[in-house]
């Protein structure tokens, strides 16, 4: 084992952070990485008109900048707000919605009504929020999202929202008082609290990915898809890529985790994942002259008569990313690969989403500069109750002792960025700890820190 790297695959936040926590450690490590960059969804791109584009996350928390070591290369996002469109009017969420007379009602209907356990996400919706806010606002969201009606998707997909409603409204007032963006519903590892707020990085979002890579680049190899994954006797003994076989102690996929079975070979094992599914994406980009346009940062529409089940209109937490006086507003459809939407031309979706938005904002036609389209098959886990069960028991291992699988994709989970890092290094410690009682005087460094708290001590006071 002394001498078998343990073979990561994927570049984004959580194998860079994977492979950083182990060369920490002592362990050797190599990075396999398909595309030609680093960062996989963690980019940003800049046309030549000034205006940038996240194709992921748009912001991270501070408590994150300061843990990777970026804290002073990001600006404060001073302001972040979401609102919902219902029969033709906007509510700011959650102090908007609180104010609708049938939303109330239904609710402390459904506090003093609950019983029994909930078998759907429908369920659950309903007896947390109440009939009425979960039918007019919850579900119809939530099924543009997923691409399922609320009926067959489970329960556990209400665990995306951490906060109680208490605790929402807490902390959004204390964003109203303090100035800043503090941090509600983007990190479930670590308590948020008044003191975590959002920042954007110098540079875009890659700027985090850069970060981590700095001091691992030479175990990384770009434009290396890893083709298989061979297991013997239950144990991972070796990758193939580029044709050629490496001998490993251990691998660590960030992969959509439906794709893990045709990549491993000898074992069955993972046969279910097979099933799972992921909701494919369009972030339709519309380019305009004038700011302000949308009530708020994000507005969420979840009236079925528009193909969009969201508009973000960045600029107004980040100025930054376009240039003055100009915005850029998203439209995110939920579809299929390869459905009607998916084989529209750029030209087609930006002229769809523009008579849409126009509906509601008649000046975006006469400002319209330009679209940018963007297209990614996996962009957030479907949780059927028809695999529940076997999604439960992958959340705690892939069956494989020295496989892992992290990430957003790889663990199939509803998680942000600053999630998927503590995620990671808790993960990554537990495969040390493993490696140590295999090879305790070689395989990691004596002495060496755990990788969380290597990470973690500088946050002691933050």
């Amino acid at each position: 084992m002394t001498d078998k790297p343990v073979a990561i695959i994927g570049a984004g936040i959580a194998g860079l952070t994977a492979a950083n926590c182990l060369r920490h450690q002592g362990v050797p490590i190599l990075l396999f990485e398909a595309g030609d960059k680093i960062a996989g969804m963690a980019q940003s791109y800049a046309d030549e008109d000034g205006f940038t584009y996240d194709f992921g996350a748009h912001f991270i928390t501070n408590r994150l900048a300061a843990a990777i070591g970026i804290g002073s290369k990001c600006r404060d996002v001073k302001y972040y707000g979401e609102s919902v469109s219902v029969r033709g009017r906007n509510y700011t969420y959650p102090f908007g919605l609180m104010s609708v007379p049938r939303f109330v009602a239904s609710a402390v209907k459904a506090k003093f009504s609950r019983s029994g356990e909930t078998k759907t996400a429908a369920e659950y919706f309903r007896r947390t929020y109440g009939r009425t806010l979960a039918d007019e606002v919850a579900l119809p969201i939530l099924e543009a999202w997923s691409g399922a009606p609320g009926d067959q998707l489970a329960p556990s997909v209400g665990n995306k929202f951490s906060h109680s409603v208490a605790y929402t409204l807490y902390l959004s007032m204390l964003s109203r008082w303090k100035g800043l963006a503090v941090s509600s519903g983007y990190c479930r590892a670590i308590a948020e609290n008044p003191q975590v707020w959002h920042v954007y990085p110098e540079g875009g979002m890659a700027g985090v990915c850069n970060k981590l890579a700095e001091p691992i680049q030479d175990a990384v190899r770009l434009r290396s898809p890893v083709e298989k994954i061979i297991v013997e006797n239950d144990q991972v003994v070796a990758v193939r890529a580029k044709g050629v076989d490496h001998k490993v102690s251990a691998v660590v996929s960030t992969a959509p985790c439906p794709m893990l079975p045709k990549l491993v070979s000898g074992t069955d094992r993972l046969k279910p994942l097979e099933a799972f599914r992921y909701r494919p994406m369009i972030f339709v980009n519309l380019r305009l002259k004038g700011r302000g346009i949308l009530p708020d940062t994000v507005l969420w529409m979840p009236e079925r008569k528009f193909p969009f089940f969201r508009l973000t209109e960045t600029t107004q937490s980040m100025p930054w990313l376009a240039p003055a006086g100009k915005t850029i507003i998203t439209c995110d459809i939920g579809c299929e690969v390869n459905d009607a939407h998916w084989r529209m031309s750029d030209e087609q979706l930006a002229a769809l989403c523009l008579e849409n938005v126009s509906k509601l904002y008649p000046e975006v036609s006469e400002n319209y500069l330009g679209c940018r389209v963007m297209k990614t098959p996996f962009a957030y886990p479907v949780f059927l109750q028809a695999y529940e069960e076997q999604r439960v028991r992958f959340e705690r291992s892939t069956g494989i002792d020295n496989l892992m699988s992290i990430g957003r994709n790889g663990e199939f989970a509803h998680i942000l960025m600053e999630d998927i890092y503590w995620s990671t290094l808790k993960k990554m410690q537990t495969l040390v700890d493993r490696l140590r009682q295999l090879e305790p005087a070689q395989d990691v460094q004596d002495g060496a820190p755990s990788c969380e708290k290597e990470f973690a001590d500088e946050l002691v006071t933050g």
